[in-house]
């Protein structure tokens, strides 16, 4: 390298372009670290995360190095003292050797790599010599624990954060310390595997707000080893290259706020502005450098001030100046299709329009970890013995669906939970129970890979999504279901037919469940009304007649970090069950529409059946919309059809209108 890790050759254009085209980024910059200077730190290491010290360092230390004014070094080196001065990194839960470290290690290498120089000598050796300890313990600690914890969870935060931090410091101090080149080279062998192992449809098990979390560290370590040694890394990681798409695509209509699948800590935990420049740099994503744009100019502050996630977004200012491409030109989505599906995770997701308010639906099967991940963990563990894959984020939500409409949650999902179970889900019990090995905090480990969810078929286009999803598999055995089908359609206009068809060896009592932020309120026999704000949801069951419904509260508890142990998340949902008598088979065929809060509109949702064949019909203010399905999977007929896909099809008419 010519000149300091990911400044190299680029300092001086750095510097130009700071009154230039840089000049937002480098106004984020030093208001960030203006930010600092009112800030009292802890001088004994506290029972809460450190990981911000990280890049606070690292923000300090560009703004010293472009600038040249001694105030940011006065406050850089006030900052590095409390880390320096602590005995481990991260108290609470596995000090030294998880995420404390490696943000510490990252953002604290950068700063020494960028104004070490500038230090005191003695505040300098001290700096060093902490870092070589830490990076010594982070080091040994992943040799030892190969096949077990993240040293090779492949698909999981933790590794890529661990890993990352460990690659940085490596690079940074291999000069002085020629251990440290070790430490880089290991991570250089992880991430070349991890780069192999990740969907290729750019999906995350995890979650958005993991996603947010996570991913920005595989960038940032692609962006160190292309620094340090010239290898550019980014051509062929097929999953970054699509991760954009999972990402705006699980965005709420209003692109604040998210689906919340897998382990969320709030519904504003979405955004890393620094993440969707580097995306549309390398990748050349217009939408991605237009998210970013959007978030600056009216999301950032409520982002910072309501994520439950920890740095947050501020912190990530000197990313943001580094990353931000200017020859990218944001384009919005309006022309991007509006559903797409990502088969590794088995989710499909669509909306009615790129405005705010659009009626938005997203929908999942899936082993735990997504197919790939599934298949490839167990093939690793009958090889060598390792544990790989860890689904602690993952949720028991195969075959369950969220609904976002008129600018509210309408369907929704648990969030993050602790105690993960099927029951918190729009889903399926059986016997009142859901998936095998539930209520504890990874479903999915030591399960066997018989135990798989999946989508069996979809059809996406003019303004129609229809997918099927087949899920028995996630039952325990003894159970005895053959058949957990559910077949799901969204119309052009925003209606969603949902038909389960349910299939077991002995009787047993199906309950079907329906997830909202209030109480349902039963309209008349079959019709539930869930007020939400801004918006509401009818709710119209056609079939089966005679259950047993009621609306009770759940609580979901969490507590999200264990590096934080006080910290814990209790939100509030109400559940609409519906549960039948026992038998050995049942379908549910529910309609959803969204609405706003003063429609009190009524319209027409009606069904009819011939054996295994299913008409509904929605009618509303003229727009006819009919729903054919075959259940058992053949070409479903419906004459003058605008889409169809197997055992599917869609129509669209107007009330009087002759097509």
């Amino acid at each position: 390298m010519n000149g300091p890790l990911l400044l190299a050759g680029r300092e001086e254009r750095l510097r130009r372009e700071a009154s230039g085209v840089r000049a937002p980024q480098f106004r984020r910059l030093l208001d960030e670290c203006e930010r600092y200077r009112g800030q009292t730190l802890a001088t004994v290491h506290p029972e809460a995360s450190i990981t911000y010290f990280g890049p606070a360092a690292a923000n300090l230390a560009l703004a010293y190095r472009l600038t040249g004014q001694e105030h940011y070094l006065t406050e850089l080196r006030r900052w590095l003292a409390p880390p320096v001065s602590f005995s481990h990194w991260g108290k609470a839960h596995m000090p030294d050797h998880d995420l404390d470290a490696g943000w510490l290690l990252h953002g604290l290498s950068l700063a020494y790599a960028w104004a070490g120089d500038a230090l005191p000598d003695a505040e300098r050796t001290a700096l060093r010599d902490k870092l070589i300890l830490q990076g010594t313990r982070m080091y040994e600690f992943a040799v030892a624990s190969e096949g077990g914890w993240w040293s090779s969870s492949y698909w999981q935060n933790h590794n890529w954060i661990c890993y990352g931090g460990l690659a940085t410091a490596g690079y940074v101090l291999a000069d002085e310390h020629p251990a440290a080149a070790t430490w880089a080279a290991r991570a250089k062998d992880n991430f070349d595997l991890v780069l192999d192992l990740l969907p290729e449809d750019g999906s995350n098990n995890e979650g958005v707000v993991y996603w947010r979390y996570g991913v920005p560290w595989l960038v940032s370590y692609l962006d160190v080893l292309k620094s340090a040694e010239g290898v550019d890394w980014f051509p062929r990681s097929s999953y970054l290259r699509e991760t954009f798409w999972y990402r705006l695509y699980q965005a709420a209509p209003d692109f604040e706020r998210i689906v919340d699948h897998g382990d969320c800590h709030d519904r504003r935990s979405g955004h890393s502005v620094a993440l969707y420049y580097k995306l549309a740099a390398e990748y050349r994503v217009p939408q991605a450098q237009w998210l970013a744009a959007k978030v600056v100019d009216g999301f950032l502050w409520r982002e910072a001030y309501e994520s439950g996630v920890r740095p947050g977004v501020r912190p990530e200012a000197y990313q943001e100046l580094l990353w931000y491409d200017p020859t990218v030109i944001a384009t919005g989505p309006e022309t991007l299709p509006l559903s797409r599906y990502f088969p590794d995770l088995g989710l499909v997701a669509g909306r009615t329009s790129w405005a705010k308010d659009a009626t938005l639906v997203s929908f999942k099967a899936s082993p735990g970890g997504g197919h790939k991940a599934w298949v490839t963990s167990h093939r690793i563990a009958m090889d060598r013995g390792w544990t790989t894959l860890n689904t602690g984020h993952h949720h028991p939500d195969s075959g369950s669906f969220v609904l976002l409409g008129q600018g509210a949650y309408l369907a929704v999902d648990d969030g993050y939970s602790s105690s993960k179970r099927t029951a918190h889900h729009n889903a399926v019990l059986v016997d009142g129970t859901g998936f095998v090995n539930e209520d504890r905090y990874d479903v999915f480990k030591g399960l066997g890979a018989e135990h798989t969810a999946h989508i069996v078929t979809t059809t996406l286009g003019r303004g129609w999504v229809h997918a099927v999803s087949e899920v028995a598999a996630m039952y325990a055995p003894g159970l005895g279901v053959l058949r957990m089908r559910r077949h799901l359609v969204m119309t052009p206009s925003g209606a969603v037919v949902v038909v389960d068809d349910l299939e077991a060896t002995e009787p047993r009592r199906w309950t079907w469940l329906l997830q909202t932020e209030h109480p349902a309120i039963a309209a008349r026999d079959g019709r539930w009304l869930a007020p939400a704000g801004s918006g509401q949801l009818r709710v119209t069951a056609l079939e089966p007649e005679g259950t047993e419904d009621t609306v009770t509260p759940t609580r979901v508890h969490a507590n999200p970090t264990s590096s934080t142990p006080s910290l814990a998340i209790v939100k509030l949902q109400h559940t609409l069950r519906r549960t039948t008598a026992p038998r050995t088979a049942a379908r549910f065929v529910t309609v959803l529409e969204a609405r706003t809060w003063d429609d009190d509109g009524d319209g027409d949702v009606r069904a009819s059946s011939s054996g295994r064949e299913l008409l509904v019909v929605v009618e509303r203010s003229g727009l006819v919309e009919e729903v054919a399905l075959r259940l058992d999977g053949v070409t479903a007929v419906l004459a003058g059809a605008d889409v169809a896909g197997s055992g599917f099809a869609g129509r669209t008419s107007h009330a009087g209108r002759g097509r």
